[in-house]
């Protein structure tokens, strides 16, 4: 293992070679049963399972896509649960995968369908923004058919009971739920130095600190990807604390992405450290499109400042608070449960096993002691044109 490999993600330990496919799943495994109370045996189950489901839930999709108002999945054991519109009843089935069954669960009357819920928030979200004093982060739960509003405490105040939901509700045309935030989103850079990339914001003159992402590649060069919002020129410093300048190639910052590409000098293989202590890593076997993950789906990432952790998708349709975006952001991001998530951890890469996710961008903290709420990532579905995720 090449010292350069480390700009995939963290800092060296000895030359081992990176995980592949089930070794890297049953770690993740491991960490999820830690999480849940299931042995990891259990919990290698159902990760497993959870992979297997993908085309299931894809045909789902396609089998119902004129009632469909959501998919989802629960675990302990694992199953699907689809949410219908109509009354129409539609009989649960059990179906084998991976060796063992699954129950997929049908439930009817919600008022929407997915596509109807994300094309009200799309339509609806600038005079929602509007009519609120601080800009909501909205997005799609599609466990509970409806668009999920959370507003700031002022506002919750301002109409209580279901005064607001109810208002909210006729400008989307759509149900509505209303989730109160003690703290506003905020992306996850951070204003110190030593961290895994570092760079001077030539505005202020101060030193900020991101995660690397995945290594992409267009034809002959080699490069990292981390969060758009990170300093444009970035340096890793190796264990010895020699600094190597990785040249700033570009960035991408609005509405739906937040990301930046930063050059290698040597071809990088497509690996990258998923581990707190940055002492294992894994090969990138594959990628997870958003379309293809599921609220209940178990990610893990790994940053710099909170190292690593998995936890539940919670909305694949999410829309920060605020600004962030270069102005309001698209429902297109995926909102993530935490544990953990704090400034430092921008352009982290979230994964499960060997399959790549996306990138980290930014998170939510409660009020009373700081912790996370929820953190949200991009999808590798939106890399700049002309770069393409490693894989080995």
């Amino acid at each position: 293992m090449t010292a350069l490999m480390l700009m995939a993600g963290g800092a060296s330990a000895q030359d081992r070679p990176p995980l592949y496919g089930g070794a890297a799943l049953a770690l993740d495994a491991a960490r999820y049963a830690a999480i849940s109370g299931q042995t990891p045996v259990a919990a290698g189950r159902e990760l497993a399972l959870q992979d297997a489901s993908v085309p299931l839930t894809d045909a789902l999709k396609v089998e119902f896509s004129g009632r469909l108002a959501g998919v989802s999945v629960g675990h302990a054991p694992f199953h699907i649960d689809v949410l219908l519109t109509g009354d129409e009843p539609v009989a649960d089935r059990v179906v084998q995968l991976a060796g063992s069954p699954v129950l997929v669960r049908f439930r009817t009357g919600a008022y929407a369908t997915h596509d109807q819920l994300v094309t009200a928030l799309a339509l609806h979200q600038t005079e929602i923004r509007a009519s609120l004093t601080q800009p909501p982060g909205m997005g799609v739960d599609p466990r509970i058919g409806a668009l999920v509003v959370m507003v700031g405490q002022a506002d919750a105040a301002a109409e209580p009971g279901d005064a607001l939901r109810d208002r909210i509700a006729r400008i989307a045309g759509v149900p509505v739920r209303i989730a109160t935030l003690d703290a506003p989103d905020i992306d996850l850079a951070d204003l110190q130095g030593g961290a895994r990339l570092t760079g001077i914001d030539p505005a202020n003159g101060r030193r900020y600190a991101c995660t690397s992402g995945f290594v992409v590649r267009r034809s002959d060069a080699s490069a990292v990807v981390t969060a758009a919002h990170c300093p444009d020129n970035l340096v890793w410093t190796d264990p010895e604390r020699h600094e190597h300048p990785l040249p700033f190639l570009g960035q991408w910052g609005w509405g739906y992405q937040d990301v930046q590409v930063n050059g290698s000098p040597v071809t990088l293989p497509p690996a990258f450290w998923s581990d707190t202590a940055k002492t294992i890593s894994r090969t990138v076997t594959g990628v997870r499109s958003r379309d293809q993950t599921r609220a209940g789906d178990i990610a893990c990432h790994r940053g710099e400042r909170t190292g690593y952790s998995c936890a539940e998708v919670w909305i694949p349709d999410f829309a920060p608070a605020g600004d962030l975006c270069g102005g309001a952001c698209t429902p297109t991001w995926v909102a993530v449960r935490g544990p953990t998530c704090r400034s430092g951890d921008s352009g982290g890469p979230v994964f499960l096993g060997g399959t790549a996710y996306g990138i980290v961008k930014g998170g939510s903290y409660r009020g009373g002691d700081g912790s996370c709420a929820f953190y949200y990532y991009m999808s590798l579905d939106f890399l700049p044109d002309g770069w393409l995720l490693a894989t080995g």
